[in-house]
């Protein structure tokens, strides 16, 4: 089993704070696990199973448990008085007002309270309110290159651990599978899930077909400029006829349920946002290749992904950079202050010219905030004043 050790040590920082935690992220991504491993780590701390109340609101067992009520109920007949309680509730969502539950467990003396859940509704809308102030989210992802590779220990090419990581996935359990038309059968599995359970059943959709539509369309513009009218009339013009409307309430489902990640433009000189022209990345690059195979790859785009995918582990606020005319792929704000990527699948060519027009974006910032040049190139790192140019695996694997 991988530690996910970042994860879990983020749990044991904020471990008898009077804060309720939060794991948020996709399905499959391990938040279950997660809690597992967490409640083993007490165990090992001297806590016994008495004081440990577990709860995965997916499994059969607590189908009796329908409202906040009984869930609440349900712990408050398990607690022992005057020994601090460890509460883990899993998937809380399912609970219509789930809040009031949470929020009435939270004011007790000696209750340490733990929840999970599939997407952004959990932390929306007038009942969140009740929370507000009171909570502490924990933002997961499934596998990250470095976990990945930590699974294969005696496979020493990281180049070919990348091609695998992106191709067969980076939620947890896709690698104990081994046949990859069962791995396909997984992550479409994954997705209808998100897609029926988490979308059309709880936004009343009425076209599950349009909705797919535009979820393909998305996974093969990750990393493009998007606007909802631009998406609204290429599909259209495609024979899928569909409003600006609907193309955002779509994309705000998606993005809800953590299978897109949207980030706005940024004006470095000006130091301000911008209102147009967004970007999308998805949760898991297998999952692309499960919906969309592999002919239209575009690795530069693919690359793009990663990396922010890593930035958002790493916990930095992250925008698209406009310098004049020029993008940088992404600005990375963090405790220490911003940082500019550059992301390229290579700079490698016989006359420069690509490197320099990498370069470029980067070199028309003023300040003196860290520049980085990210590509697949084994080249040594190198500065080309002051922009590090830098292996992205070595980088991903820091």
């Amino acid at each position: 089993m991988i530690q996910r050790q970042e994860y879990l040590d983020s749990l044991i920082s904020f471990r008898d704070k009077k804060l309720i935690k939060v794991v948020t992220g996709i399905r499959r991504c391990g938040k279950s696990t997660l809690l597992e491993l967490f409640q083993d780590y007490l165990r090992s701390d001297g806590i016994t199973d008495e004081q440990i109340i577990s709860i995965n609101l997916e499994e059969g067992e607590y189908d009796e448990i329908e409202t906040y009520k009984q869930l609440y109920n349900f712990v408050q007949d398990k607690l022992i008085p005057d020994k601090t309680m460890y509460i883990f509730i899993d998937e809380v969502q399912r609970i219509t007002g789930f809040q009031k539950a949470i929020d009435s467990l939270y004011v007790k003396k000696n209750c340490d309270v733990y929840i999970t859940g599939s997407n952004a509704y959990l932390l929306s809308g007038e009942l969140a309110t009740l929370l507000s102030g009171r909570y502490v989210e924990i933002k997961m992802l499934p596998l990250s290159f470095k976990e990945y590779v930590s699974a294969f220990p005696n496979n020493t090419n990281p180049e070919r651990l990348y091609t695998n990581y992106i191709q067969n996935s980076a939620f947890p359990y896709a690698l104990e599978i081994t046949r990859p038309k069962d791995r396909r059968q997984y992550l479409q599995g994954i997705y209808d899930t998100i897609v029926l359970k988490d979308i059309i059943a709880r936004r009343k959709f009425p076209d599950t077909a349009m909705l797919k539509s535009v979820v393909r369309f998305m996974f093969d513009n990750i990393g493009n400029l998007c606007s909802t009218k631009k998406i609204a009339d290429t599909m259209t013009s495609a024979g899928r006829k569909i409003s600006v409307h609907t193309v955002e309430s779509y994309l705000t489902a998606l993005t809800d349920s953590f299978i897109l990640y949207q980030i706005g433009r940024f004006d470095i000189k000006g130091k301000q946002y911008l209102k147009t022209g967004d970007k999308y990345y998805t949760v898991d690059i297998g999952l692309r290749y499960a919906l969309l195979g592999t002919k239209k790859a575009d690795m530069g785009h693919i690359l793009e992904n990663i990396v922010f995918l890593e930035l958002s582990r790493r916990g930095y606020e992250i925008h698209i950079g406009k310098v004049g005319n020029t993008e940088v792929d992404f600005v990375a704000i963090g405790d220490e202050g911003e940082e500019y990527y550059q992301v390229a699948y290579t700079v490698i060519d016989t006359d420069g010219t690509t490197l320099q027009r990498e370069l470029k974006p980067l070199e028309a910032i003023s300040d003196h905030n860290p520049k980085y040049l990210l590509t697949m190139d084994n080249t040594p790192v190198t500065s080309h004043n002051g922009i590090k140019q830098i292996n992205v695996l070595d980088w991903l694997l820091k």
